[in-house]
């Protein structure tokens, strides 16, 4: 049969990148974070066809890699990979026992939306096209690396991003003086959202939404540790700042949970984490039903970040392509993305229109496998 997967090669590139700014950890105690990774597998079908997708996992991706090579790939090898839903749906509920949030989740997302790939390649449409948009042109907004609190930096950088066109620039600090630096450098010309990675109890979170309360930040995002605290989330909300989170969050029952406690104004589901364009469609959907805004997460390079665009260039809702305000040593591995102009065009061909060099990929390569 023609649609039948044939072969899945999967690869971990990682790739040096600048940040203008000193190099902070995610956390305290983490190592300088200097090169971003990203987990892409590539489906290769029995006449030919092959789709891209990608994976969440930055420094984790070599469990993620582990268990798409032992575990999730082979599974699909000889599946009718035309039929999305159909084998999505069976591949959850084969490995539902190893985890519905993790690298299981993530393995999935990356296969799913490789299948996506292909199928918009044989209608001769690109994604965006076939999942039901028109507009080839969308605007990004500027997401920061940490500074570590360096408030000059913040400024400088919130400076030049407003003045390259972005309409949101998004701090990843956690100190009132960085978020008061960022806010008077945007000024009038963009937005400001705050996302400080789960660093607070619910009432350290309340304490610091009084204080900002009246700079008109875009969003809080990820406010309260441990991410899943939905509850207090809400309770957070009552301060009247709008509250961002979702990335953390992958099953659609989960996103339901999030939604019916009231707990945010604006929902972040990832293409990479969540389980791919079937599922995040899904989300969309029901996020929608509960009238919660949609921002998707998407701090990365490949495929993932072409997906992300096509499912914003699809959806008739206004939303911005989250790009990280980083410069990529080795531009070629995906000449779509440009962390430096508040606009994009989405590629023409059809498919996903990840084309990247694939002598570059294969200079920034530090694992392979393929699974036949």
């Amino acid at each position: 049969m023609p649609n039948t997967i044939e072969r899945i090669e999967l690869a971990r590139v990682s790739v040096p990148f600048e940040i203008d700014g000193p190099r902070n950890g995610l956390r305290p105690g983490l190592a300088p974070w200097t090169r971003m990774e990203a987990l892409i597998v590539r489906v290769h079908f029995r006449d030919g066809a092959c789709g891209w997708g990608e994976a969440f996992g930055h420094f984790s991706n070599a469990g993620t890699a582990a268990i798409l090579e032992n575990l999730v790939a082979p599974w699909f090898i000889g599946k009718d990979g035309s039929a999305i839903a159909t084998v999505m749906d069976q591949a959850e509920r084969a490995f539902y026992g190893f985890g519905r949030n993790g690298p299981v989740r993530y393995a999935l997302s990356a296969i799913d939306i490789a299948l996506w790939d292909v199928a918009a390649q044989r209608a001769g449409l690109p994604l965006y096209r076939l999942l039901g948009g028109n507009r080839q042109e969308i605007q990004r907004y500027a997401s920061f690396a940490r500074y570590g609190g360096d408030t000059d930096v913040v400024a400088a950088n919130t400076a030049k991003a407003a003045e390259a066109g972005f309409a949101m620039i998004k701090l990843h600090e956690s100190t009132l003086p960085a978020f008061l630096a960022a806010r008077a450098a945007a000024g009038d010309r963009a937005r400001v959202a705050l996302d400080v990675n789960c660093p607070w109890t619910v009432e350290e979170a309340r304490t610091m939404a009084r204080r900002i309360a009246a700079e008109d930040f875009e969003w809080l995002e990820e406010p309260v540790w441990p991410p899943e605290d939905y509850d207090g989330m809400a309770r957070l909300r009552q301060e009247g700042v709008p509250i961002a989170a979702g990335e953390n969050v992958t099953t659609l029952h989960d996103f339901k949970r999030l939604f019916e406690a009231r707990a945010v104004d604006v929902v972040q589901p990832s293409v990479i984490k969540a389980g791919g364009i079937t599922a995040m469609r899904k989300v969309y959907a029901l996020a929608e039903s509960y009238t919660v805004r949609v921002a998707p997460h998407c701090y990365f390079w490949g495929p993932g970040y072409l997906a992300t665009a096509h499912l914003i260039a699809a959806d008739p809702r206004s939303m911005l392509l989250e790009t990280p305000y980083i410069t990529l040593q080795a531009p070629a591995v995906n000449p779509a993305f440009d962390a430096r102009s508040g606009k994009m065009t989405l590629p023409s061909v059809p498919g996903l229109g990840f084309v990247p060099d694939e002598a570059a990929l294969a200079r920034h390569t530090v694992w392979s496998a393929v699974v036949a």
